[in-house]
């Protein structure tokens, strides 16, 4: 997308000449002549840049610059004025502007200045979303009971040492859990250090937790530093733990007994003071009957244990992390939020999430980018993920249909097509010939309307 600039000047010959002369430089360009309709345009649009003349119509420039780094503090601001005296560019410094230059205008040294007011606007975004990316820690959302629980626990645990077990399927939010335990413990100005046990190969397991030294093995050319080594001080997260190998299961065991460690190659002793937090997907108790997992590493690590429930077990919800993606993805993207229907919310809130919270995100997401500024039923029913079962919509929106919800006639017709399809495929049980004699269509096309609308048979 092309930078945007707000020319405010009332003399329409400069206007038409800035105008011409940035165009051609490809930023996109709106103009007028008083500061009145000015500040309304920077309240309405997202600019790069402001060209403003210091005596402009009604207010004078020094206030809409005044007023506008108020609506953003970011905005960068080149003053133009006629006649330009000392105390004017100072006063201008002061107050924020980017630049302060003279007319009749010195163009190239304009474009310069335009270019670099534009660059550093871009810059100041792009680090105020990467440090909102890596800084902040997503608040655990839900006023489940299950969610309060966990928050409650949080509380208690994360001021100690204990070491935590968290359990729940993928794409709950154990990761989530764990960040929140380390921030809120004494250690939380310490290292975090993440390891996915699952992620890395059992031969390369040990050394990637407990460090090697130069020459120990084949490939190993330097000395490397581990894990559990780098989070000496902090805390250690070692999520899907049930995938480790067993040998490696006795040495952690050992870690955890001793508070010491062994590089690979070395017969050293290292000590170490680290926080364990371990997190799985399976159930333990099982792989320990199966002899996959180690009975005493078990009751090591899960000191206190907390469960994340699927989002299929708090379906409550749902419409609180719908609301609090649709904020944070459409700031990402650097646009108007979009709303929901009532009616898309109690759509969502019917799916079977398999993916849970991650699922969840998206498909808000999916959502934000291919629908208009209001989500509807109909949006949900189209972009259902095609892993996922056909989408029910709510038994009330069988007796009463919003209207409201369809933008135009083809979304109405779309909808209606399909629950239509997904009713009789379903009557059917899921016979495809069947339904297309049913309905008089040939199989053919009864198929394209099935991938079409993304319906999927319900295993369940």
């Amino acid at each position: 997308m092309m930078p945007k600039i707000l020319i405010i000047d009332n003399e329409r010959a400069i206007r038409n000449t800035l105008r011409e002369v940035l165009e051609l430089e490809g930023y996109v360009i709106n103009d007028v002549n008083n500061s009145a309709d000015g500040l309304a345009l920077i309240r309405k649009n997202e600019y790069s840049l402001v060209l403003c003349d210091v005596k402009t119509n009604l207010n004078g420039g020094m206030d809409v610059l005044t007023e506008g780094l108020k609506i953003n503090p970011d905005l960068p601001f080149i003053m133009i004025p006629s006649h330009g005296t000392v105390e004017m560019a100072v006063e201008a410094s002061r107050k924020g502007a980017f630049d302060f230059i003279t007319k009749p205008l010195d163009l190239n040294k304009l474009l310069i200045t335009v270019r670099n007011a534009v660059d550093r606007n871009n810059l100041v975004t792009e680090t105020k979303i990467l440090k909102r990316k890596v800084s902040k820690v997503t608040e655990i959302l839900g006023e489940s009971e299950a969610i309060i629980k966990i928050k409650e626990t949080i509380e208690r645990v994360a001021p100690t040492d204990a070491r935590v077990l968290i359990t729940g399927a993928n794409g709950c939010g154990k990761e989530l859990v764990a960040r929140w335990l380390y921030e809120k413990s004494h250690r939380n100005k310490q290292q975090l250090v993440e390891v996915n046990c699952a992620a890395i190969p059992s031969e390369l397991i040990e050394s990637e937790l407990f460090g090697h030294e130069k020459g120990s093995f084949t490939s190993a050319v330097r000395q490397h530093i581990g894990k559990f080594e780098a989070a000496n001080g902090g805390t250690l997260f070692l999520d899907e733990i049930g995938d480790m190998s067993q040998s490696t299961q006795a040495k952690v065991l050992r870690v955890l007994q001793e508070n010491k460690i062994t590089r690979v190659g070395s017969e050293k002793e290292i000590n170490i003071d680290v926080r364990l937090i371990a997190a799985t997907n399976k159930d333990l108790f099982k792989e320990i009957d199966n002899g996959n997992f180690r009975m005493d590493l078990y009751h090591r690590l899960s000191v206190i244990l907390i469960h994340v429930p699927s989002l299929s077990e708090r379906r409550s919800d749902i419409p609180l992390l719908v609301h609090s993606f649709l904020k944070e993805i459409c700031y990402d993207y650097r646009m108007p939020e979009k709303k929901i229907s009532l009616s898309a919310l109690e759509a969502l809130k019917n799916l079977p999430w398999s993916g849970n919270v991650r699922e969840l995100r998206n498909m808000v997401e999916r959502l934000i980018i291919l629908s208009d500024s209001v989500i509807t039923v109909a949006n949900v029913a189209t972009f259902a993920n095609p892993s996922s079962v056909s989408v029910q919509i709510p038994d009330n929106q069988s007796k009463k249909i919003d209207y409201n919800q369809f933008s135009n006639f083809q979304d109405y017709k779309d909808f209606s097509e399909r629950e239509f399809i997904k009713f009789k495929l379903v009557k059917n049980n899921w016979n495809v010939s069947k339904t297309a004699e049913e309905i008089e269509i040939q199989r053919s096309h009864l198929y394209s309307k099935i991938e079409k609308y993304g319906l999927i048979r319900n295993e369940q």
